[in-house]
């Protein structure tokens, strides 16, 4: 499905991404490592063990970028000019290797841009899920979106 346009977004509009990840162990140490955290909590099981959760969390950054990364397809993929960023950013309950997300993004705002035509700022609210439908991450966005009449 080819990103909607400014025009296309309902305010209150509630999509549910059909794609799901299941994240791995390797998924975590990955963007660990590219991201340069050497966090224990992330990164050591032995460590980790010690901790109240008894193993290791799921980077946060990383949830932060599945979330939004699995709800591109059915909003963005192809109309986003820019990201102009996120807010109210929050992990209510720690993510796990193993645990499957799931995503719904709402709707919040959307308005014609004031000095370009051609464009306008959508608010969302992403929401992730582990697979019991626990909230495990959630955060506003404000994307800078293509018009229809930039097309």
């Amino acid at each position: 499905m080819a990103g909607l346009y400014l025009e296309d977004f309902e305010i209150g509009h509630v999509f549910q991404h059909a794609l799901r990840k299941t994240v791995t162990e390797s998924d975590n140490m990955l963007f660990s490592v590219m991201t340069l955290n050497p966090q224990p909590l992330h990164i050591d099981f032995e460590y980790a063990s010690k901790t109240e959760w008894g193993k290791p969390l799921v980077n946060s950054l990383f949830t932060l970028g599945l979330m939004i990364g699995i709800s591109v397809n059915d909003t963005t993929v192809g109309t986003t000019i820019a990201n102009l960023g996120m807010t109210d950013v929050t992990f209510p309950a720690p993510l796990f290797h193993g645990d499957t997300v799931r995503v719904e993004t709402q709707v919040i705002s959307a308005r014609k841009s004031k000095s370009k035509p051609d464009r306008g700022i959508v608010e969302f609210e992403h929401r992730a899920f582990n697979q019991f439908g626990v909230l495990v991450a959630k955060c506003t966005r404000q994307a800078m979106m293509k018009s229809k009449a930039a097309a």
